[in-house]
Order: C-alpha cells, then structure tokens, then sequence
C-alpha cells in the first residue's frame, strides 16, 4: 500500500511541477497558482513516508516521476485547448 502511495504522490508531484512550468511559461496565472497547492501536498505526502523507504518504496517512488512528467507533457496542451474552447 505504501508503495502504490509512495508512486501515486511522486507522479502527482512530478506532474504537477511540468504543468506548473508550462502554466508559467505560457502566462496561465491562475493555473500556475493552483498547481502550487497540488505540489506543496504532495511534497507533505512524500516528506512523511520517504525517509523510512524500503527498497520496494524506494522503486515506486523513483518509477512515479518519469510517468508524472510525461503524462503532464501530454495532457496539458489537450487540456488549455479544451479550455480555450469551452471560453
């Protein structure tokens, strides 16, 4: 269980801070700040259980990055078009 949570907090962390450089990037203000709430969350998740990580806590926590930062890479021009177009 602390594994699945342990990938699920670094995938959101590791998301939330490439959409929060491509918010920042491309002048998106509000979205920039609300990204701001998800990683500091995220950070509090992995502040209280990475110190005493397991070898298998340790795998899940490293392995949640590469898939955040590429999910976050491909969902957010998908989303500011969707958003643009609901505007």
């Amino acid at each position: 269980m602390t594994e699945l949570t342990l990938f699920a907090s670094t995938f959101i962390l590791v998301f939330a801070l490439g959409a929060q450089s491509l918010n920042v990037n491309n002048g998106h203000y509000v979205a920039a700040a609300v990204t701001s709430f998800v990683i500091g969350s995220s950070q509090m998740i992995l502040f209280k259980l990475a110190p005493n990580a397991s070898w298998s806590e340790i795998t899940a926590f490293v392995i949640g990055g590469p898939f955040g930062i590429t999910a976050s890479m491909w969902v957010h021009p998908r989303l500011v078009k969707l958003l643009k177009r609901s505007n």
